[in-house]
């Protein structure tokens, strides 16, 4: 049997990026990073984990905030190099507030909107 470990490329950091993205509206909420025990994690747990870089450590979404993220499906993109994270977010998905992270429109000559 193949596992989501055995498709997965890692990086030199045995990281991988994850998008999630809301399961029943198709928002793409946030990008973050995963490690073999985050991504253990998450399947056991039903909660998304993810790796943060800053701590070195893992990142349980929303522990501290309580704006967690159940995990509907997880895929593995064609080059194994990304995951895409189905999930049902609560409350806010940004640490800023916002509800995701892609909250700034970059106009044509280049300066940011904010939405």
């Amino acid at each position: 049997m193949t596992t989501v470990l055995d498709l997965v490329r890692f990086n030199a950091d045995g990281l991988v990026p994850a998008i999630a993205q809301q399961h029943d509206t198709g928002e793409v909420l946030m990008l973050a990073w995963m490690n073999a025990e985050s991504i253990r994690e998450t399947l056991l747990s039903g909660q998304v984990c993810y790796f943060s870089r800053s701590r070195a450590a893992l990142w349980r979404k929303g522990e501290t905030s309580g704006h967690r993220q159940r995990l509907v499906e997880m895929r593995v993109d064609c080059d194994g190099d990304t995951l895409l994270l189905l999930v049902d977010q609560t409350g806010p998905a940004c640490h800023t507030g916002a509800h995701n992270c892609f909250f700034r429109t970059v106009t044509e000559d280049g300066s940011i909107d904010q939405m």
